[in-house]
């Protein structure tokens, strides 16, 4: 049976964390991961996958990209970020965004959110056809069946409610904030000695 435990006005479930954000904690030792958001796309027994929402790739524009794809006529994609999704298949696109766009390809998360990794959505994003609000990734980050469980449980990640406002719309530089803000902390009584008391 999933238990469901509130912090501040958010539920959180204590088994599988699809459709919510993972924050770091500060004592992260991962500096790839150290004050990321990410939103989780997929928990499961087989594994996780999710993206960081806070990390831009200053390396790479949207034109180029479109340019590296043979994708011409961009019109709207002027100004789109380009954001490091995760250490994982650095070179595979994917799009988190909401669900008023779908097409065959495109895996409904939770709440209104999808995810989709064709091409066609970066077509579509370039005419100004994509989605209302959108977050386009290169990469992501991924964990092995039960590694994320453990990680949650030694307190490397905390578990937040990701609102389209929290994950579209806030600031890059200010998601870790808000994120663990939304939770009732604040960022600075946190333990950077995770396990230790």
């Amino acid at each position: 049976m999933e238990t469901v435990k509130t912090i501040g006005d958010n539920l959180i479930k204590d088994s599988y964390i699809t459709g919510q954000l993972l924050v770091a904690m500060p004592a992260m030792q991962d500096e790839r991961f150290a004050k990321t958001v990410i939103y989780m796309c997929a928990h499961n027994e087989e594994g996780a996958m999710g993206l960081v929402l806070n990390q831009q790739l200053h390396s790479l524009s949207f034109e180029e990209l479109m340019g590296q794809l043979n994708i011409n006529g961009i019109n709207k994609g002027d100004g789109v970020p380009i954001h490091f999704g995760g250490p994982v298949d650095a070179g595979r696109g994917f799009v988190l965004h909401t669900s008023d766009y779908c097409q065959d390809a495109t895996l409904e998360v939770e709440d209104g959110l999808a995810l989709t990794a064709t091409v066609d959505i970066l077509k579509a994003i370039a005419k100004g056809d994509g989605p209302e609000k959108s977050i386009l990734a290169l990469g992501y980050a991924g964990w092995g069946p039960g590694q994320l469980d453990l990680e949650l449980k030694a307190n490397g990640w905390l578990q937040v409610f990701g609102d389209k406002e929290l994950i579209f719309d806030t600031e890059l530089d200010k998601k870790w904030e808000v994120a663990i803000g939304r939770l009732g902390v604040d960022p600075l009584m946190l333990s950077n000695n995770i396990g230790h008391a």
